[in-house]
């Protein structure tokens, strides 16, 4: 598996798509709100008069969410100058919106036009002039030159590493029967598995702290654990859902067994704990909030109870959601010809499971601050 080339959510607006089955990133998104503002609010206040601020989306993916996450940047600088009450000129947002290259862009593109008219209709001149580009890469790489971002953004997306850790893809340590970390999985791959945070984190700080300028801001929201047992937490129940699905496929002798023992999801979450620890060791940045908050498995429940009303609706749901997600590197690894039949196992097995107990995703919201950059002749904002 290559994640660059291979991980990206499904494509297309249809009953399977992501943008179709993403209510659940939308409800995370409208939860995370006041601290997106809040970030919003202070890097306008750092803004020469009559600037530009850069946003860039990380992870952006393609449907309604991308541009959700624009309006209420444009929302949020809206107020500001409804607060200023005028006394300045409007500033300038310039937005960068980033995924792998196997994003569905054109979906995206083909959305802005209706988003332009509909923003202007509902906003009109109190909307800031702004400018919207696609920005193709991973985010474990350099995407802007040194001090140029003010604000980076990613919904859904840090749960995911650069690569399958080099000893499970090569088959030298085995996860025998599970696709993720799960109650049989080897301390020795959990190891692997949590290594790699590490190292695709304190990455993912040192290259954000490059591009941002001074006191810039981040807001990172992204599936962890609440369990602190690693090999319990809530993702791993239903990633072993969902192997449990893709086994009974191989019982039935439709998938080989050393296909499934060779799949392993470039994926950890991890908890608060060890996502506070990583910043504090990398010395760049301040937390301005972190969080950690829960929503169902089914995207449409929006009830804060722990009773599932309807377990086999409710199992299609979250099943649908799941797909979206992980279909082009189920396809990829396994073939599409077993997508539908594993998916609809995979709902019976996620209803069965919600018949015992309601569990839910949590949710690690994280508002970032750069700390001062040591003073360099070339560590300027490439937007003045």
């Amino acid at each position: 598996m290559k994640v660059e080339r291979d991980l990206h959510m499904s494509h297309g607006d249809g009953e399977t798509s992501y943008a179709t089955n993403s209510r659940l990133q939308e409800k995370s998104i409208l939860k995370t709100r006041p601290v997106l503002h809040k970030a919003v609010e202070a890097a306008h206040a750092s803004l020469t008069p009559a600037g530009t601020m850069v946003v860039a989306d990380l992870g952006c993916s393609s449907g309604p969410n991308t541009l959700l996450v624009v309006s209420e940047v444009l929302g949020a600088i809206a107020d500001c100058r409804e607060e200023l009450r005028g006394q300045q000129e409007p500033v300038h947002v310039q937005f960068f919106l980033n995924d792998l290259p196997g994003n569905d862009f054109n979906l995206l593109f083909r959305s802005l036009e209706l988003f332009k008219n509909l923003t202007a209709n509902e906003k009109g001149e109190a909307v800031p002039p702004y400018y919207i580009a696609g920005l193709p890469g991973s985010f474990y790489n350099r995407l802007f030159p040194d001090r140029c971002v003010h604000i980076f953004h990613s919904s859904y997306c840090l749960m995911w590493r650069s690569k399958v850790p080099e000893e499970l893809s090569r088959g030298t340590v085995e996860n025998e029967g599970n696709m993720y970390i799960w109650e049989t999985t080897p301390p020795s791959v959990v190891k692997l598995h949590r290594e790699q945070f590490q190292e695709d984190f304190s990455l993912f700080l040192r290259l954000r702290h490059n591009e941002l300028v001074s006191s810039g801001q981040m807001v990172l929201t992204f599936l962890g654990r609440k369990n602190k047992d690693v090999l319990r937490g809530e993702i791993s129940y239903l990633l072993g859902l969902l192997a449990q699905a893709v086994q009974s496929l191989v019982q039935a002798g439709r998938v080989e067994k050393g296909k499934l023992d060779s799949f392993n999801l470039p994926l950890y979450a991890p908890s608060v704990d060890e996502v506070r620890e990583v910043i504090q060791q990398s010395e760049l940045f301040d937390i301005n909030h972190i969080q950690l908050f829960e929503l169902n498995w089914d995207p449409h429940d929006d009830s804060d109870g722990d009773l599932v009303l309807d377990s086999v609706q409710s199992g299609v749901n979250a099943a649908r959601c799941i797909r979206a997600v992980v279909e082009p590197l189920i396809a990829h690894h396994f073939g599409g010809h077993i997508l539908d039949d594993l998916f609809e196992m995979y709902a019976q097995n996620v209803a069965k499971h919600l018949q015992k107990v309601k569990t839910k995703y949590p949710v690690i919201v994280l508002s970032l601050k750069a700390r001062r950059a040591p003073k360099h002749p070339a560590n300027h904002s490439c937007y003045s």
